[in-house]
């Protein structure tokens, strides 16, 4: 067995290029929404709930599509999947800022759904598991830094350039620089997989394999374990996702532009800090312990900032209590997934977890866009999501039956 270090140190380019990869869709897929919602609603006038209704059909349809990215991964390769991802994502966010009428905004999101299945955390994990074994905690860590790396890279930028040059060119050019720098890096990083259907051939002989693992989807979907997992990161990304859509628009009115560029920056800077923070001691940790102290940590954070709205402090420090486990909400699935089910089926239970947070969380946009046009203030919106929060914390501390990470395959 390689060493993680060695895996590290050897197939570097391929974090590398997931890395980059996140940066994009994350970029304009996940907080790229929250500049659309803000500058649609300023240049057409459109209410929040028809935009963020596109933004959810946008997550319905990746849901739908999440399950099967191993499959398309093992059939074509990752490299094929991953520039074909890239491509639509990019094409999808176009459309959603050229739209000149609410309908556009679906036919947008539709593309932009392929793109974002082929291209976030189902997609990088199963591409990683291709390579890693030993490392593929820290490997996903690594690359999954990449989404955090987009909010002060990709949402600062799109939002100073929409104030300059409006939305539809900030967008475009900024997508067509990124493909031009991404499409690149997968080509040259991504090459053959060392590892077959993502696992050691020893690791798929459940016989020596003590973690549950299912043969297929419904197996999984009736077992507890499963949702034990599943269900606390769908409540709380649906949270943080919903929050993120609507964070510009939410500080805008007491930060102005510059603030809230400065505000998207620190939260996602955060992010990154706290995804690389727990990344090299989780292993060391009570996982489900750890997930609970992320969602508790983004309950905090939005509390600070429904109870003092008008402080600029407040509202930034608030950004980055929030920002320090967006990261780690991110991550933290597939690493439990890798340390408490059977590595045969790591795929298969990535693909339909994510397919579950993604169907969760594209509510979560939808539906505070509606309690904002109805309350005409964001009071309410932060109120359910810390309800969330709270929600998914005394779900991932009940299963304590799950079983630990076992050192032989983990």
């Amino acid at each position: 067995m390689i060493p993680d270090d060695r895996e590290l140190a050897r197939y570097w380019p391929i974090i590398l290029a997931c890395f980059c990869i996140a940066v994009f869709a994350w970029g304009f897929g996940f907080y790229g929404q929250a500049v659309y919602l803000a500058e649609l609603r300023a240049m057409h006038g459109w209410p929040a709930a028809w935009i963020t209704a596109a933004t959810t059909c946008f997550y319905l349809g990746s849901a739908l599509l999440m399950p099967f990215v191993h499959g398309v991964v093992a059939r074509f390769g990752p490299r094929v999947v991953l520039i074909g991802g890239v491509l639509l994502l990019g094409a999808g966010a176009c459309g959603f800022s050229h739209a000149t009428a609410p309908w556009q905004l679906f036919v947008a999101g539709a593309v932009m759904s392929a793109g974002w299945a082929s291209t976030t955390g189902t997609a990088i994990a199963t591409t990683l598991a291709l390579w890693f074994d030993r490392g593929r905690a820290l490997a996903i860590s690594l690359a999954l830094n990449g989404a955090s790396a987009s909010g002060f890279i990709v949402a600062p930028l799109l939002v100073q350039l929409s104030q300059g040059i409006g939305l539809r060119d900030a967008v475009l050019r900024s997508v067509l620089g990124g493909l031009c720098i991404v499409v690149p890096i997968i080509l040259v990083c991504i090459g053959r997989p060392r590892l077959v259907g993502g696992a050691r051939p020893a690791a798929s002989d459940t016989s020596v394999d003590p973690r549950p693992g299912f043969a297929d989807r419904t197996a999984a979907l009736r077992d507890g374990r499963f949702w034990s997992v599943s269900l606390p990161f769908a409540l709380a990304t649906a949270a943080q996702v919903g929050f993120i859509v609507h964070m510009v628009s939410f500080l805008l009115p007491n930060l102005g532009a510059a603030g809230t560029s400065l505000a998207v920056s620190l939260a996602s800077i955060a992010a990154m800090a706290g995804r690389l923070g727990l990344g090299t001691v989780i292993h060391r940790l009570h996982q489900r312990r750890a997930s609970a102290a992320s969602f508790l940590l983004q309950a905090i954070g939005l509390g600070m900032m429904l109870t003092w709205p008008a402080s600029p402090a407040v509202l930034y420090t608030g950004s980055v209590l929030f920002g320090l486990s967006v990261g780690n909400v991110i991550t933290l699935p597939s690493i439990l997934i890798h340390r408490e089910f059977a590595a045969v089926s790591f795929g298969l239970i990535v693909g339909l977890s994510g397919a579950i947070v993604q169907f969760t969380l594209a509510l979560g946009p939808g539906l505070f866009g509606v309690i904002r046009d109805l309350t005409g203030d964001y009071t309410a919106v932060l109120v359910v999501c810390i309800g969330l929060q709270l929600a998914a914390t005394a779900i991932i501390l009940h299963r304590r039956d799950a079983r630990p990470a076992v050192e032989a395959v983990g």
